[in-house]
């Protein structure tokens, strides 16, 4: 049995960025709501500026890196997708439905089996 260990290194350092992260994303959002009275270029300033670094905090973080590792992996492992072409996509579209359709019958074939079933046989209920 193999056992993978998942280590973690969270530095004081590294909290305190993403304490400073969030506290500037906090702050993002209470400066918009805040500016209210300078118009919307003012609310939108501060709140894209204050998102940004944030972003910025963030991404020079542990955390941050990691995230942009795994996005850099999973872009990576998205350009190996090998698309069926379009003749074999039309086909399995046409399986799709076709299964569906035989599906469908089938259970109101037998909702109606068992409606006659039981009320008309059973309960002698005549509609």
């Amino acid at each position: 049995m193999a056992t993978s260990e998942v280590q973690t290194v969270n530095t004081g350092a590294d909290k305190a960025k993403l304490a400073v992260a969030v506290a500037l994303l906090l702050g993002a959002f209470v400066a918009f709501y805040l500016l209210s009275a300078q118009g919307a270029i003012a609310q939108w300033g501060a709140l894209i500026v204050g998102v940004l670094a944030a972003v910025a905090v963030f991404g020079v973080s542990e955390s941050g890196k990691q995230l942009v590792a795994f996005g850099r992996d999973s872009w990576r492992e998205t350009k190996k997708v090998v698309w069926p072409a379009r003749k074999e996509a039309i086909q399995m579209t046409a399986y799709v439905f076709a299964f569906v359709v035989v599906m469908a019958l089938f259970l109101w074939l037998t909702d109606k089996t068992l409606e006659w079933l039981f009320y008309d046989l059973i309960l002698g209920w005549r509609k």
